[in-house]
């Protein structure tokens, strides 16, 4: 039977754990940036499209490739609009406003963003219904695109799914260079909630939000236990056999953390994953951080 077609914007890391089940029901197609790049996504059984999101000239490559799409790209590191998915949009919009009923205008869209567009909740418990408060540059940017992306999913009646990660870990993606260099943590009393979210699991949500879940809503992709974020290190530490990180008050952390790491102590939430078991029904295969450091 003739698959259909899809198109990844942004293959990395997350969507390379998704492809074996991607390419099983789907011919995949995925950007590239170079011929290094493209030899490493054929070798993966991907075709790739020699295009740059930073070359709008090379855009046209995608139009009317795919009905099915991934965009994972992100965005580019400086001002307030996502510059990248806007252009994506411009050339899509110009192919799709020729012939809307063209067989491979886009139908099914899964857009990989972030948590941090909540900005800080105070450690509250926090919903897709909760309003977008982004405080850093880049999560600024994550709710422009997430902006752009439904206004076109509604005027091409795209079925879009906004898919909000948190930090994303694998057993090669834990902080154990922060640990093994003792930098220092918040005191429990003041330290921040984060959420964490295994890249297979985020792999397994992206595959499932193109089939399942209604049109145009927000999930977020985290699992079923927050932790302040030096419980979340010592876990690390434990599993790796090195001592806990210091502790120091908040007080004291601008003269010691870099400024990259104090915008995500500055900002404390706990996420609720409700959406992400009941509209896409996935049952997690790591729960929580304990339990795949357990076992990995």
């Amino acid at each position: 039977m003739r698959k259909n077609r899809l198109l990844i914007i942004g293959c990395g890391d997350v969507l390379i754990r998704a492809l074996p089940w991607l390419t099983h029901r789907f011919k995949v197609y995925a950007t590239a940036r170079n011929s290094e790049a493209a030899a490493k996504l054929r070798g993966v059984g991907v075709i790739p499209v020699l295009c740059d999101l930073d070359q709008p000239k090379s855009l046209r490559r995608l139009s009317g490739l795919a009905r099915w799409m991934v965009y994972s790209a992100p965005p580019a590191p400086n001002g307030e609009e996502d510059i990248r998915c806007k252009r994506f949009i411009a050339k899509m919009e110009r192919y799709t406003g020729v012939d809307k009923s063209a067989i491979l205008t886009p139908r099914h869209l899964a857009y990989i963003s972030t948590s941090g567009v909540y900005g800080d909740c105070k450690g509250e418990w926090v919903d897709e219904t909760r309003p977008l408060r982004a405080q850093s540059a880049r999560a600024i940017r994550r709710v422009a695109a997430e902006s752009s992306l439904k206004a076109w999913a509604r005027s091409q009646k795209i079925k879009l799914a906004i898919l909000r990660a948190p930090g994303i870990y694998a057993a090669d993606r834990l902080p154990t260079e922060r640990i093994m260099q003792a930098t220092p943590a918040l005191i429990h009393a003041e330290d921040s909630w984060s959420n964490h979210i295994h890249a297979d699991d985020l792999a397994h949500a992206v595959s499932m939000s193109l089939f399942r879940g209604k049109t145009l809503r927000a999930i977020n992709v985290a699992d079923d236990q927050p932790h302040k974020m030096g419980d979340y290190f010592d876990l690390v530490a434990d599993s790796i056999g090195q001592p806990h990180p210091p502790r120091i008050k908040r007080s004291e952390a601008p003269a010691v953390l870099s400024t990259s790491l104090m915008s995500f102590l500055n900002e404390s939430r706990r996420l609720n994953n409700y959406r992400l078991k009941q509209d896409l029904r996935l049952q997690l295969k790591w729960p929580n951080v304990g339990h795949f450091l357990a076992n990995k």
